[in-house]
């Protein structure tokens, strides 16, 4: 009976603006089509007057004592949901700084650069971020900014309207809107083309943003995250990444360790894929032989936590037995299986130059390789030429000690 707003369109007003309000409507109308339009308002309960304090102190009790419930619901359900470092998983030194890192910078706003190598993981780092946030119920969006020409990224980001350009038959709302109050990924955005920097750093500055064709700016409300695989402060000496956006995202970095530095990790990843491996194929494939063990921790793993799951793809799919076995690895993870290194002579003048144990490992890698030099190469961690010259290096000293 209030004026310009009735108690019932008051409650539906609180319903839509306050989800987790519970009102209690307090009111001089009886009959239950009044009750029965409260409740369908949004309303917790419903008390007629006179009011009696007891009942209003009952009905505030229970309404306290259901969003204590809701609330302890919630937290049992975020508790036992996925792990949000599910894939990073592991217990070296390496990756538990990086892990905690991720966890204190999640319930800020600041914006975050992850930094590491190709397929060590900086998008799960990202979306591990966004789950421990407050934002973990909004939208997760990522692009990778170095896989499409400005125009287009321009587009993905900041969206259009109709007839902004041609086929653009009608509008479309940018990453940056669709993440809502969410996270928004720039991955890998050492490779974003340089007249898309600046665009983008107004955006990070003004937090607003123009969709493409528009006079309009829209106020952006999602947390930014960017993830590279370059070293940005060369790129900025190199004048081919702004500086000011480099100091605009790496508010806080946080650094991802390639794989061969946290070889403790290998095997508990390892076998986390080979278990969701074998239950997408189907096949009981249930552990690792110890000698495939060996193989796998001897790796350096150059393509990171992507190649390792990789692999474990490719070795269920061939496992003929309940245990993934070294017949199952790829060829060149016996090529560079390590042998235990051992330094000879037993006394100074027994030793070697460092010269001659360099030509000798070089021997023994065009050996092991069957004479393949790209193959040698790549273990060696030097380039094909390269490598042409150490042979004839290590032919002319044989040549020069027989003579």
């Amino acid at each position: 009976m209030m004026p310009e707003m009735s108690g019932i369109e008051l409650c539906q007003q609180l319903r839509d603006r306050y989800p987790e309000t519970l009102p209690i409507v307090v009111t001089g109308r009886y009959g239950t089509d009044v009750a029965i339009a409260a409740i369908r308002a949004g309303a917790y309960d419903y008390i007629t007057k006179p009011v009696r304090i007891q009942a209003l102190e009952l009905a505030v009790a229970r309404a306290i004592e259901h969003l204590e419930l809701t609330h302890d619901l919630l937290r049992l359900r975020n508790s036992t949901t996925e792990d949000p470092f599910a894939g990073v998983a592991g217990t070296s030194a390496a990756i538990a700084e990086t892990l905690e890192l991720a966890k204190r910078v999640a319930a800020s706003d600041a914006t975050v650069l992850v930094t590491g190598e190709s397929g060590s993981g900086k998008e799960l780092i990202a979306r591990a971020v966004h789950k421990l946030s407050d934002r973990r119920e909004e939208p997760f969006v990522a692009i990778n900014c170095g896989a499409m020409p400005a125009p287009l990224l321009e587009s993905e980001l900041f969206g259009h309207v109709r007839g902004a350009f041609t086929d653009a038959n009608r509008g479309r709302a940018g990453l940056f809107m669709r993440a809502g109050r969410g996270t928004i990924l720039l991955d890998e955005i050492g490779d974003m083309p340089i007249d898309m920097q600046a665009k983008l750093l107004r955006v990070l500055q003004e937090r607003k943003v123009r969709p493409v064709g528009s006079d309009e700016e829209v106020p952006m409300q999602c947390r930014v995250i960017a993830a590279t695989h370059r070293e940005l402060d060369a790129a900025v000496e190199a004048k081919t990444f702004r500086e000011d956006l480099y100091y605009r995202i790496n508010v806080v970095a946080i650094p991802v360790p390639p794989l061969r530095a946290r070889r403790d990790d290998i095997l508990p990843l390892a076998q986390m894929m080979l278990r969701k491996a074998a239950r997408r194929i189907g096949k009981p494939v249930n552990g690792i032989t110890p000698p495939t063990a060996r193989m796998l921790l001897d790796y350096d793993w150059p393509g990171n936590v992507r190649e390792l799951e990789n692999c474990m793809e490719r070795a269920v799919a061939l496992c003929r037995l309940d245990q993934i076995t070294a017949d199952d690895l790829p060829e060149k993870l016996h090529l560079s299986h390590r042998s235990r290194f051992v330094i000879p002579g037993g006394t100074p003048d027994e030793l070697i130059t460092l010269g001659e144990m360099k030509m000798r490992y070089v021997r023994k890698v065009l050996s092991l390789s069957n004479g393949n030099k790209s193959l040698a190469a790549r273990i060696l961690g030097i380039d094909r030429r390269t490598i042409s010259h150490r042979v004839v290096e290590a032919e002319s000293a044989v040549d020069a000690t027989e003579e």
